[in-house]
């Protein structure tokens, strides 16, 4: 396994379109797509545009917005999963979805996607300089909340999100 992190790019489009297939047309964690979610090539098209601007330290952004790296975590050229690194919290960040967001097929899972895609993301923390990040899961997600106290994640608390769309979350502080 090889796995990087790879801006989102046209060069991957098939592989990326069966990933996004393979996860239905719902809210895909760390993909920077909202639902529906297709994986035509206008809709990638439209994610790199919206990628580049959200990487942009420059860019002035929209109040309720972050500057963000959009990733997918890749292994020898195959779309495995996604991944999103958020350079710092707003509002809702702080109670939902934390720095990091992320999500691997149900063709992948259990193969260390997620965990390597995770350190990934720690590194580019550490490189912008944060000593610590949030990272939220569904607390039924055991998978997931298994990865993030794999990597040094300290629980914070668990919260009813309903409202959010969440029944019950997990969120989770780990220093870098």
């Amino acid at each position: 396994m090889t796995v990087q992190l790879v801006r989102p790019t046209l060069d991957l489009f098939d592989s990326w379109s069966a990933a996004v297939a393979e996860f239905g047309a719902g809210h895909i964690d760390g993909s920077g797509l909202t639902a529906p979610v297709t994986g035509d090539r206008q809709t990638l098209e439209a994610l790199i545009e919206k990628a580049s601007l959200l990487a942009d330290t420059s860019a002035e952004l929209p109040e309720d917005s972050v500057h963000n790296d959009l990733y997918w975590i890749v292994d020898e050229g195959e779309v495995v999963g996604f991944l999103s690194f958020r350079h710092a919290l707003n509002e809702y960040l702080r109670e939902v979805g934390g720095h990091i967001g992320y999500a691997v097929r149900g063709s992948r899972r259990r193969r260390g996607y997620a965990r390597a895609g995770l350190a990934l993301g720690l590194d580019r923390a550490r490189e912008i300089g944060l000593d610590r990040v949030m990272i939220t899961c569904d607390d039924d997600n055991v998978g997931s909340f298994r990865t993030i106290e794999g990597a040094g994640g300290v629980l914070q608390d668990v919260t009813d999100q309903t409202e959010r769309g969440h029944a019950r979350l997990r969120r989770y502080w780990i220093t870098l």
